[in-house]
């Protein structure tokens, strides 16, 4: 099998596995349509302040993992960087507009994060998912968390990885990232953006 076949079946295979809705997927297991519920989002956000810490978290590895998982089979089989990249956006593209969900889906945090801790390794995705705590803990908005910390994202993986293809990807999930926060933004800018409140 040559490199471009490589490249085409797990193309295809991170956009299903990163369209899977796992949040909609534990919430109807627990009866709770989770498009009905808070936000209506089906990511880890709404989860979190619907059902607590506990689930937010489960969602968030499987999501996390979901995307992972044909990036690094992407690092492993020395696909390019640029088909790296490709790979990262659809899965981006699968986690936002799933097909199980009619093309609708969640925010992407968790997938631009399982991205760049496959770009930058496990330590330095650590360090920042620290700051990002920390933020969080200070700020108490997901969102506004969230839309600050993906501006340091570029800047963090040409210190790491050097790589003209993976920084231009980084720069792109900038704008991803406040594109999908849009409705958020609107209620930050209101002041009516809710706190994290269950953990």
């Amino acid at each position: 099998m040559n490199q471009d076949t490589i490249f085409i079946l797990l193309a295809l295979f991170s956009y299903i596995c990163a369209s899977t809705p796992f949040g909609f997927l534990i919430a109807k297991a627990k009866g709770v349509d989770i498009r009905k519920t808070g936000s209506g989002n089906v990511g880890g956000t709404n989860i979190l302040r619907t059902f607590g810490f506990s689930f937010f978290l489960l969602v968030v590895i499987l999501d996390i993992a979901k995307v992972a998982t044909p990036v690094l089979l992407g690092k492993y089989l020395l696909l390019t960087d640029w088909q790296i990249v490709l790979i990262s956006l659809l899965a981006i593209f699968g986690n936002m507009f799933s097909f199980w969900l009619g093309f609708k889906g969640g925010k992407a945090v968790s997938a631009v994060f399982a991205i760049f801790a496959c770009l930058v390794g496990f330590q330095n995705a650590l360090m920042f998912l620290f700051v990002w705590g920390i933020m969080l803990y200070v700020l108490k908005i997901m969102s506004l968390t969230n839309l600050i910390m993906c501006l340091i994202i570029p800047i963090a993986i040409w210190q790491v990885t050097q790589s003209i293809p993976f920084v231009i990807l980084g720069i792109i999930f900038v704008p991803v990232i406040w594109w999908a926060h849009r409705e958020n933004i609107k209620r930050l800018l209101k002041g009516s953006e809710p706190k994290i409140i269950r953990f």
